[in-house]
């Protein structure tokens, strides 16, 4: 009997236990659900969120094949870092055609992958396509003339230059570690407006460097009301049409019918992702048509050197929302995200770089995650043995 009667006390307590633990998920906020529910991002989360198609146009142009075509074997060396870094897509674009593309972990060249903060550099060439068409006419326009919400004893201050060059000086917190933190609240939340209303201008803007994904956010709601459209459909008319981008891409919203989270989701392949670099290697022209203007692209791949950074050094790493590497005498503006994705662009060889993939380094070297030389060293050795 007293074997049973502590057998009714254990399945009681786990009832209870069950009971509790669903009444305290139940009553979370829903970004914290989704949160304990997926644990990490991941490269395919378009397919957990909702998201607006960012449309490609009638007339695709697909990469012509370089006569060199994927002639080249990869070193041992080149296929231990794709496999450490759990690469889905290698991909080398020079002189124009496809010299060189790898994909792996049963990704194609028509798989999505989400860019991460490769969407932050898309956001900016939208910016330069803005100023192209007369929607904005000075990146030092004030950004409360567009958004006349803004908060803080220092929102007067801001312009869009501070907005692309991380210099905000905002309330915003940049934490990809912790359950709680605005990123993450940005990228499961679903009310993604209200949470860059919350956003203050504590302090000067224009003086220290801050990566922060708000930023971003605030330039596409600027975006918006300068242009009207959403940023989705912004992006197909003035870069993904144009480009000719072979498939439509998708920007993952806040909610259905929702916001773009401009700082992190943009998806799309490897092929369609090189249309941007290398919409960026021609200085903002494509086909003769200029999508960007020549002067943007330049201060856009230029370092802010005027900035410091937290660790009060010169900001020669960074621009207008492109990362910017110096390496054996090479000039090499990227677009990154947090788990390798990068779009790097090679003006003294004529080239474009794209990977894609699970991981990247957790070490860094003069500010670049150390795996950014793997893919930079890979892509030269694929050209210099081709030319």
């Amino acid at each position: 009997m007293k074997k049973s009667a502590d057998t009714n006390k254990i399945f009681k307590a786990i009832i209870i236990f069950v009971v509790a633990v669903t009444a305290i998920f139940t009553l979370m906020p829903d970004y914290l659900q989704k949160t304990l529910i997926f644990l990490t991002p991941d490269i395919d989360d378009h397919r957990i969120f909702d998201n607006r198609e960012v449309a490609a146009g009638d007339k695709a142009h697909p990469w012509p094949l370089s006569n060199q075509y994927n002639n080249f074997t990869l070193s041992t060396t080149m296929v231990d870092s794709l496999k450490e870094y759990e690469t889905v897509a290698f991909m080398v674009i020079h002189r124009d055609s496809l010299l060189f593309e790898n994909y792996r972990d049963q990704h194609t060249d028509t798989t999505l992958s989400n860019s991460f903060s490769v969407a932050k550099s898309i956001v900016s060439l939208l910016t330069g396509c803005a100023i192209n068409d007369g929607y904005i006419e000075s990146l030092d326009n004030k950004v409360i003339n567009y958004l006349p919400w803004l908060k803080g004893s220092h929102r007067k201050d801001l312009t869009i230059r501070h907005l692309l060059t991380m210099s905000s000086a905002s309330s915003w917190k940049e934490s990809y570690t912790s359950p709680f933190s605005v990123t993450t609240k940005a990228y499961y939340g679903r009310n993604l407006n209200q949470l860059i209303r919350d956003i203050e201008i504590i302090r000067h803007p224009g003086i220290v460097f801050n990566y922060r994904s708000g930023d971003t956010q605030l330039l596409a709601a600027i975006l918006n009301e300068a242009t009207g459209m959403t940023l989705s459909e912004y992006a197909s008319e003035k870069l993904w049409k144009p480009l000719g981008a072979e498939r439509s891409a998708l920007w993952s919203l806040d909610r259905k019918g929702g916001t773009e989270k401009a700082f992190c989701c943009f998806n799309s392949n490897a092929g369609d992702f090189a249309r941007l670099g290398h919409l960026v290697l021609k200085n903002g022209t494509v086909r003769n048509q200029a999508l960007v203007p020549a002067s943007y692209i330049k201060e856009m791949i230029t370092p802010v050197k005027y900035l410091t950074d937290e660790d009060a050094g010169m900001v020669q790493y960074y621009g207008l929302h492109w990362w910017i590497l110096n390496y054996e005498g090479l000039h090499i503006p990227y677009a990154r995200g947090i788990f390798g994705q990068y779009i790097f662009v090679i003006p003294e060889y004529n080239a474009v770089v794209v990977r894609l993939g699970h991981k990247r380094s957790r070490n860094y070297r003069d500010k670049h995650p150390t795996d950014v030389y793997s893919w930079i060293n890979a892509a030269l050795e694929i050209i210099r043995k081709n030319q």
